[in-house]
C-alpha cells in the first residue's frame, strides 16, 4: 500500500525550482485569492523552510496584495521590526541589531534572529520605502509570551496620552510584576491560592477599550492605540495562559492558539476591509488540529482550525513544509545553546517517508479539492493516518518516535505540502542563548 501511495504522490507532485530561482514564488500563484495563507514549518531550525516561506511571502506581497505578515512571535518584538519595515515612528529594531531595541532575545533566539529572516525584513523595508504608508506590508507578532514587555509598553503609552491612566496601570499591573521574569511561577502561585491578578488585568483592558476614541485620535491614525490595545490583550491572555498550564496541557495549548487567532482577527478589523494575511508558524499550529492526534486525542485547537472555522475553507489556505533528513538548528534541552544536529532519516510509517520515496528533491503537493487529482484524493482518503514529524526548538533524535512524531491525515490537515528531501540548518545570528524560564506547555511538542 505504501508503494502504491508513493507512486500516486510522485505522479501528482509538482517539482520546484531552486529556492533562489525567480520562478519559485510563481509556483504558488494559485493561492493568491485567499484571505489567509498559513505557511507552516516542520521545524524551527531548517533553512529551506524559512527561505521557501520568504519567497512565497515576497511573491504574494509583491504581486497579489498581501499586506499582513504575522508570525508565531511576540507582539513587542515584532513591532520593533514593523516600525523598521514600515518606516513608522518610534523605537525600531533590526534582526542583526544590538542594544536597547534588539528584538527576539528570549530563548530560542535562532527562531527569528537568523540570516534568512533578516533578508526578508530588509526586502520588506526596501519595498515599503517606495510606497505610500497605506500600501506598505507590515510585520506582526501573534504569540503571548511577552507579559513583561507588554506591560511596559502599555504603561509607556498611557504615560504619554493619559498620565493618570498610566499611574492606574502601574498599580493594577503591579500584581504581576513579581512574576514577569518567570511568569510560569505565577501560574503555580495562583494554583496554590497565593495570587490572582485576573480582575486587575481584565479591568485595565476594559478601561483602555472604553477610551478607544479618545486615545486613538491622539496620533498616527490610531496605530499606537491599536498596539497598546493588543499589548493589553497579551497581558490578559498571558495571565490566563500561565494559570491554565497547571490544569491541562490541552487547555493551555488552545488558550495560546486562540490568542494567536484573536490577534489576527483584531488586525483584520483594524486594517482595510480587503486585507489579506500570511501567517508563519509551526505545522502543529497551522495544520488543522481536527485531523491530527492533537485534536482527535487531546482535544486541542490551533490557529489553522480556527481560521478555517471562522473565515471559511474557501478563504483559507494551509501550506506545510517537510523534510526527510539533513541538519537542523536546535537545542537538546530548554535554555541550552543552539547546536547544528543531524536529522534522522524519516520513519517508514511516516508521511515524510512517502514523500522521500518519490525521489523528487523538491516539490509541492497540492491537496485541495479541485486542484489535486482524483487518484490522489482517493488514495489519501483510503489511507489510514500516518505519522508526521514535528521538530520544535528542542530535538531529541534518540527518542524521536515518542518525542517528535504524531499521527495526521495529511490531505485534510493541509491544503498543500512543500517538500525538501534533504535540508540544512538555519543560519542563526548567534548560538549562545539567554536564560529564559521554561513554561511547561513549551515542553510538548518540544518548544512548538
Amino acid at each position: 500500500m505504501a508503494g502504491q501511495l508513493t507512486q500516486v504522490v510522485q505522479a501528482a507532485a509538482k517539482p520546484l525550482p531552486e529556492i533562489t530561482d525567480p520562478l519559485f514564488g510563481q509556483m504558488f500563484d494559485s493561492f493568491r485569492n485567499y484571505k489567509v495563507v498559513l505557511l507552516g514549518d516542520g521545524s524551527h531550525g531548517t533553512s529551506e523552510f524559512y527561505r521557501a516561506r520568504a519567497e512565497i511571502t515576497k511573491h504574494l506581497v509583491d504581486h497579489h496584495g498581501f499586506t499582513i505578515v504575522a508570525l508565531e512571535a511576540d507582539w513587542p518584538d515584532a513591532e520593533a521590526i514593523d516600525r523598521y519595515v514600515r518606516l513608522r515612528p518610534g523605537p525600531k529594531g533590526r534582526l542583526a541589531s544590538k542594544g536597547k531595541n534588539e528584538p527576539f532575545k528570549r530563548f530560542p533566539t535562532w527562531m527569528w534572529r537568523n540570516s534568512e529572516m533578516q533578508e526578508l525584513v530588509e526586502w520588506m523595508r526596501d519595498r515599503n520605502a517606495k510606497l505610500a504608508p497605506e500600501d506598505r506590508a507590515g510585520f506582526y507578532g501573534l504569540d503571548l509570551y511577552s507579559m513583561g514587555s507588554s506591560i511596559h509598553s502599555v504603561i509607556t503609552y498611557l504615560d504619554r496620552v493619559d498620565p493618570s491612566a498610566g499611574k492606574e496601570a502601574r498599580r493594577r499591573y503591579g500584581c504581576l510584576q513579581p512574576w514577569v521574569d518567570d511568569p510560569a511561577s505565577y501560574g503555580l502561585a495562583s494554583l496554590r491560592g497565593l495570587e490572582n491578578c485576573e480582575t486587575q488585568v481584565v479591568q485595565m483592558l476594559k478601561d483602555i477599550l472604553r477610551h478607544r476614541l479618545e486615545y486613538s485620535a491622539d496620533q498616527h491614525d490610531g496605530e499606537e492605540f491599536h498596539s497598546t490595545e493588543q499589548n493589553a490583550h497579551v497581558v490578559r491572555d498571558a495571565e490566563k495562559y500561565y494559570k491554565s498550564m497547571y490544569y491541562s496541557s490541552a487547555s493551555s495549548w488552545t488558550q495560546r492558539d486562540t490568542h494567536m487567532f484573536d490577534t489576527l482577527d483584531r488586525l483584520f478589523r483594524f486594517k482595510p476591509q480587503n486585507s489579506k494575511a500570511i501567517i508563519w508558524a509551526h505545522n502543529s499550529h497551522v495544520g488543522d488540529a481536527r485531523y491530527t492526534s492533537m485534536g482527535e486525542r487531546r482535544k486541542e485547537i490551533n490557529i489553522g482550525q480556527l481560521c478555517r472555522e471562522n473565515y471559511g475553507r474557501d478563504n483559507v489556505a494551509i501550506i506545510g513544509c517537510g523534510t526527510h533528513t539533513g541538519t537542523v538548528a536546535a537545542a537538546h534541552e530548554w535554555d541550552e545553546d543552539m547546536e547544528v544536529m543531524d536529522v534522522n532519516p524519516s520513519r517508514p510509517d511516516s508521511w515524510e517517508y512517502i514523500a522521500h520515496g518519490t525521489g523528487i528533491p523538491r516539490f509541492v503537493l497540492d491537496l485541495r479539492p479541485g486542484y489535486a487529482s482524483l487518484d490522489l484524493r482517493k488514495a489519501f482518503e483510503q489511507e489510514r493516518p500516518r505519522l508526521e514529524r514535528f521538530i520544535g526548538v528542542i530535538y531529541r533524535p534518540d527518542t524521536e518516535r515518542i518525542s517528535h512524531y504524531s499521527q495526521a491525515y495529511l490531505h485534510d490537515q493541509l491544503d498543500a505540502y512543500v517538500w525538501f528531501d534533504e535540508s540544512s540548518a538555519v543560519n542563526a545570528l548567534e548560538k549562545v542563548q539567554p536564560f529564559t524560564p521554561l513554561g511547561r506547555e513549551e515542553t510538548y511538542p518540544f518548544g512548538l
